[in-house]
């Protein structure tokens, strides 16, 4: 079954015939996930009943009291502790052992109260330690000490949903966001703040999608969420969960799906708040030796071949979409998952880096089942895989021989190419390769593209306007100025974001505030900065600022997204190349009915600028050049062109300067 010409949908792994060799491969594959799912579900249950461990771990009220159990396997002894005992390490609050390294202690009802702190003390052959527990709802830090420590999770009154989330869409339309880094002042922000100033801009600005980063408990700030300690406890620094709760809620409310990033890649070395060393081993959860440690990260590497190493996980998935009504997932770090190597150093150039011994197949098989177990819970939900290798089936259906069941993948050497692009001159610049990145996909699955996420903005590095427009954003980016550098990073950041955009695979990323040009970088607060969150917040205020140029971008932004992608139906279908013109530097192409013209010269306009297109009356629904967006108006304003023959050709005539963009659509 071949890809049509007005359906972009995922076509079958057996449509490439570079896997053919690999056939084996893709069916072992299949194979070892379902022997996996059998071995974790004993063929009695199935395996979103399986994911429940955060029902049965943990600290739970019951009908006559309290009852707590924790999984620590080669622990001598588990005592309970925390105000409830005035920190004392009582006998009576030692836990039993069960099977399995299994602990359970239960309690009487007027022993713990909600908002009670508190901590396990293990011990084992060689030590004893301080530990939160690996199920702990709520995890928080005293301002005093630094320390921290779980607390008991039982609100009188508990958060009631209101709205339901809103109807999935062909389009995925994702503004990726930071709760603590998202208010104007120099503080770390609040999931109430965030609900009650960020999500109105955001639904405004056109997006569909919210993806909240460092949701899950995080014991440094700086690590912008991606070391997790605690992976049941939403970040205490933002709020409680009824706050985060209430965010979502409203979100849905908004017209916003909420998806948050899924850290199952590897988790904090610390040992009190995280999980290493939970039992006094480096090896309950992660691989022992070497391979349990992430060199490059700091971090531990899980074992995705153990049952309650895989328990823990699947259930985290199921959590947060029972507890929290999450719409889905952005799984963090897949091609670290997946590749023993972690793919460090390799270019993923040939398709035997699929299939070798430097695979992780557990790890693949715990992927596949996670999206099983969250596409049953939520036919709806979305899961969104961070990969940059491009294993053959991450996308594609698990009832595939090797498919592992994601929505999307991210495509990640899209906003390669750009920062490659603006290392070289614009002369430069090859169409070609330009066009060949934005389209580069493979059949079988949906890919969401952006010209920069988070990654790019972070200390050492420079968002896209940044690198272009330098020094100049501090003193030229009044709209009176006419700086060069200024005015190529205005129109080269419209231009960026409308092909990137136009020619994604099915949805489309930008990180909070870029979408009018944030400038400077993302430095969270820490030793080398004094500690300041001076550039860990979000300059709104010049996007608002009539004086300004970044207003511009916002606008143009905001009307891109609902002009274009939006439309019903614009991600099913698929990009037709039109013409692709290296000597000028132009590039055309067309999606569902709009016709997107480019042209890429830095000094070069051509008048009269022909190519074949369908018969018929064509409306400007968007010129980059236009004034409203900071352009130099060099084409009348909401022109309508009409095809004529050119040569014995059907043809549209268009003006094309410099440096611009021009979007048409076709008048039914």
């Amino acid at each position: 079954m071949q890809e049509s010409r007005f359906s972009n949908a995922p076509v079958p792994l057996s449509a490439d015939v570079y896997l053919a060799p690999y056939a084996g491969n893709l069916a072992d594959r299949t194979r070892h996930i379902a022997e996996v799912e059998s071995r974790l579900t004993g063929k009695k249950m199935s395996i979103t009943d399986f994911a429940s461990a955060h029902e049965y771990f943990g600290l739970h009220r019951t009908s006559d009291g309290w009852v707590f159990r924790e999984w620590a396997p080669l622990a001598m002894s588990v005592t309970l502790f925390g105000d409830f005992s005035n920190w004392e390490k009582l006998d009576k609050y030692r836990l039993n052992k069960l099977e399995n390294g299994v602990w359970e202690l239960k309690l009487p009802a007027d022993t713990l109260h909600h908002g009670d702190n508190y901590l396990m003390h293990v011990s084992w052959n060689e030590g004893a330690g301080d530990r939160i527990p690996a199920y702990a709802r709520r995890v928080v830090q005293d301002d005093m000490t630094g320390l921290f420590c779980a607390v008991v999770w039982d609100p009188e009154e508990k958060y009631e949903f209101k709205y339901a989330a809103p109807a999935k869409t062909d389009s995925l339309l994702i503004y990726e966001s930071h709760v603590g880094m998202a208010q104007e002042d120099p503080k770390v922000g609040s999931f109430t703040e965030f609900k009650e100033s960020i999500l109105p801009r955001i639904a405004r600005a056109g997006y569909n999608t919210v993806q909240l980063m460092a949701i899950m408990g995080h014991p440094y700030y700086g690590s912008f969420g991606y070391h997790v300690a605690n992976f049941y406890a939403v970040s205490s620094r933002f709020g409680t969960p009824e706050e985060l709760k209430a965010l979502i809620d409203e979100a849905h409310r908004l017209g916003l799906r909420v998806i948050i990033d899924l850290v199952h890649s590897h988790a904090v070395r610390n040992e009190v708040e995280g999980l290493g060393r939970i039992d006094g081993t480096s090896y309950a959860y992660f691989h022992a030796g070497e391979r349990g440690v992430h060199a490059n990260w700091d971090s531990l590497c899980f074992d995705y071949g153990k049952p309650e190493v895989l328990h823990f996980l699947l259930s985290n998935c199921r959590y947060y979409l029972d507890e929290f009504h999450v719409d889905g997932f952005r799984f963090d770090g897949v091609t670290s998952m997946l590749y023993l190597h972690h793919g460090l150093g390799h270019c993923f150039t040939s398709y035997g880096e699929y299939f070798n011994q430097g695979v992780d197949e557990d790890a693949a098989a715990y992927l596949a089942l996670a999206n099983k177990v969250i596409h049953s819970v939520r036919p709806d939900a979305v899961t969104v895989a961070e990969d940059v290798s491009g294993m053959p089936g991450l996308g594609a259906d698990i009832s595939q021989n090797g498919g592992l069941g994601f929505d999307y993948r991210l495509a990640m050497g899209v906003t390669d190419m750009w920062f490659k692009l603006l290392d070289q001159i614009d002369e430069h610049w090859n169409m070609f390769y330009l066009y060949g990145e934005l389209t580069n996909r493979r059949t079988d699955e949906r890919t969401v593209s952006y010209v920069e996420c988070h990654d790019q903005a972070i200390v050492g590095g420079k968002t896209a306007i940044f690198t272009m427009a330098d020094d100049a954003m501090y003193t030229a980016m009044d709209v009176n100025s006419n700086d060069g550098r200024v005015e190529r990073a205005v129109a080269l950041h419209k231009m960026m974001r409308l092909a990137t955009a136009a020619a994604a695979g099915a949805g489309y990323l930008n990180f909070m505030g870029n979408e009018f040009g944030h400038p400077e970088w993302i430095d969270f607060p820490r030793p080398g900065n004094n500690w300041s969150l001076e550039h860990a917040r979000r300059l709104w205020h010049l996007a608002e600022a009539p004086e300004l140029r970044y207003h511009y971008l916002a606008d143009f932004d905001r009307n891109m997204m609902f002009a274009i992608f939006r439309t019903e139906g614009f991600y099913d279908a698929k990009v037709q190349q039109v013409r692709i013109d290296d000597e000028k530097k132009v590039l055309i192409f067309e999606r569902n009915g709009f016709w997107f013209c480019f042209n890429f010269h830095p000094t070069a306009s051509y008048t009269d600028y022909a190519f074949e297109a369908v018969p018929g009356t064509y409306l400007t629904v968007m010129d980059a050049d236009s004034v409203r967006y900071n352009g130099f108006g060099r084409r009348v304003a909401d022109q309508t062109y009409y095809t004529h023959n050119v040569n014995g050709m059907c043809c549209l005539e268009l003006y094309l300067p410099s440096r611009t963009a021009l979007v048409l659509k076709l008048k039914k």
